[in-house]
């Protein structure tokens, strides 16, 4: 696992931002794991948040794009497992280039948790469970939050 590098994520400042949450139902242990971290986080700054459910990590995109149209920051949950076909590379580019999409046309910051592991145990691993060596939910959420400040800054 790299994670080599990334910067800590540590609460900030933000009240007055509201968060959005749209996570998937799929590997419910760990996307349960990513959306309390993730609450937590927007919690710990300060943020106001809602939070949404969807089927799978598919839907997710659109779900954020709706989002972010109401909210000054969207975070998107999910867990996506490679498995024995193409499908895996299909789900992992459409989520990851419609959820660039999203943040790009709404001019509103995606914090991208969706976890795309070879097997259970990296998303596990990366979930924020104890022992977990990351935290991707709270990451994401922090990240977002962060941008979202920064945006508000460059507004004036």
């Amino acid at each position: 696992m790299s994670g080599e590098g990334r910067p800590a994520a540590e609460a900030v400042r933000a009240e007055g931002l509201t968060v959005g949450i749209v996570a998937a139902r799929w590997h419910e242990r760990i996307t349960d794991q990513l959306v309390a971290r993730a609450e937590r986080a927007a919690d710990d700054c300060g943020a106001a948040r809602v939070t949404v459910r969807v089927a799978g990590s598919l839907e997710v995109p659109v779900v954020a794009q709706a989002m972010a149209r109401r909210h000054d920051a969207v975070v998107a949950l999910g867990v996506v497992i490679r498995g024995e076909t193409a499908h895996f590379q299909y789900v992992c580019d459409s989520v990851t280039s419609g959820l660039t999409r999203v943040s790009l046309d709404e001019s509103t910051p995606v914090g991208n948790g969706v976890l795309t592991c070879d097997n259970l145990d990296q998303a596990i691993d990366r979930a924020g469970l104890p022992g977990s060596h990351e935290d991707k939910g709270y990451e994401a959420t922090v990240a977002a939050i962060e941008t979202a400040l920064v945006l508000r800054d460059l507004k004036g």
